[in-house]
């Protein structure tokens, strides 16, 4: 909660200097999202099961569903001081609504070739190239990567983000760094459940459903539900990294991330992971069409069964080009990614995988998105046949997506 905390004392101080707030100093956007589903066969890992989509059924067919109301709301509390709070309604959260971000953004102004700007609350790591659109959503597709599916399931900065740009003719070079507390359990669903493909972030408040055949192989009881937002170890983790965006071309940008957890610490029954990863990321665009690629790898471990340490090599990496035609977007990405293990008898919670994701959308007017995408996903993981599967996952998810912004 010390976030909070952080946000509460700036809007004190930036109210103190500017007086009443004006009603132009606030701003509102948000939509509704209700889709038409043909899930795949398997339970989804969100209910417990090893599906590795967002939506899951043992052999129902279509149906109607609400998928969230998203708002953002900004006060500009000054003219170099923004706030953010991002809000999420979804029918299977734990609160109902729940706090995607809150945070603050201190934004001079350029002094020069040169800029800066500081983060304090809780937001999303600047991993993501494709989700940038409101309620941390993608443009292109309605299921994000497997690397920015991951992200949204387990990592938030809680904590502060100071970045520094210097704008020169060869384009603008910024730097970027973080610290920030509270995500020590990151990495427990890596190792437990490997990769997935939802759209479906995790919120501030919430608890993560665990696989229920992970919780009985390493010895839990299931079903079991972990939070992924607390301190365990009381140690701060840190991220830092740069991008390089010329004019005409697009960013390319890299960043390492460490959580810095300690692997034997533990609250209960929930323990601390030692999460740390490298990104990588170019994003272009030829004429109307856009092409981004990521590649993702790092490693996690924890001391599940003390003085043994299980960890998770997990790697992936995808490619994505999207063509804008006016009122239409088709957009295609490919998938890869795998884990491994360290010791024979982690070995069933190893995988590789692949996948293809399919959108085309339609805007007939500002406030409306008609979006209908397809996934094809195949994967192998030895931890499926424990649960009497098939070892070999091969999942189809259709979507047909209404959205209205508000």
């Amino acid at each position: 909660m010390r976030a909070v905390g952080w946000i509460v004392v700036l809007f004190a101080l930036s109210a103190r200097g500017t007086g009443a707030a004006r009603a132009d100093d606030f701003s509102f956007q948000g939509y509704v999202d209700v889709r038409l589903v043909a899930p795949p066969n398997e339970e989804s890992w969100l209910g417990g099961g090893l599906g590795k989509l967002r939506f899951g059924s043992q052999g129902g067919g279509p149906t109607g569903r609400f998928a969230e109301a998203v708002g953002q709301a900004d006060w500009r509390a000054t003219p170099y001081l923004t706030t953010v709070v991002v809000l999420r309604a979804e029918p299977d959260q734990r609160t109902g609504v729940d706090a995607l971000e809150a945070y603050a953004r201190l934004h001079p102004q350029p002094v020069g070739d040169w800029q800066y700007s500081l983060k304090a609350g809780v937001f999303f790591p600047p991993i993501s190239l494709e989700n940038n659109d409101l309620g941390w959503t993608s443009p292109y597709t309605l299921t994000p990567s497997a690397i920015d599916s991951w992200v949204g399931d387990e990592l938030r900065t809680i904590g502060t983000e100071a970045r520094l740009e210097w704008h020169t003719g060869l384009g603008t070079l910024a730097a970027l760094g973080a610290a920030f507390c509270c995500n020590d359990p990151a990495g427990v669903l890596m190792a437990e459940r490997g990769w997935s493909l939802d759209d479906r972030p995790t919120g501030y408040f919430e608890t993560l459903h665990e696989p229920n055949i992970s919780l009985e192989l390493v010895g839990h009881s299931a079903p079991d539900r972990a939070p992924i937002f607390i301190e365990i170890d009381n140690r701060s983790g840190f991220y830092g990294g740069g991008t390089w965006d010329v004019a005409g071309l697009g960013p390319a940008q890299f960043l390492y991330y460490d959580n810095q957890g300690d692997p034997a610490a533990h609250d209960q029954d929930y323990d601390a992971w030692h999460t740390r990863f490298w990104s990588g990321g170019v994003s272009t665009r030829i004429a109307d069409v856009a092409f981004l690629a990521q590649a993702l790898r790092g490693s996690t471990d924890t001391e599940e069964h003390p003085p043994y340490l299980w960890t998770t090599q997990f790697w992936s990496a995808y490619g994505l080009a999207s063509y804008d035609l006016g009122d239409w977007r088709l957009s295609a990405r490919a998938d890869l990614f795998g884990t491994g293990e360290n010791e024979a008898f982690w070995q069933a919670f190893g995988e590789h995988g692949r996948a293809a994701t399919a959108a085309v959308s339609w805007m007939p007017k500002d406030w409306l998105r008609l979006t209908a995408e397809f996934v094809g996903l195949n994967a192998q993981r030895l931890e499926r046949v424990a649960a009497g599967l098939s070892k070999n996952e091969a999942d189809d998810q259709f979507q047909l997506s209404l959205r209205a912004s508000i």
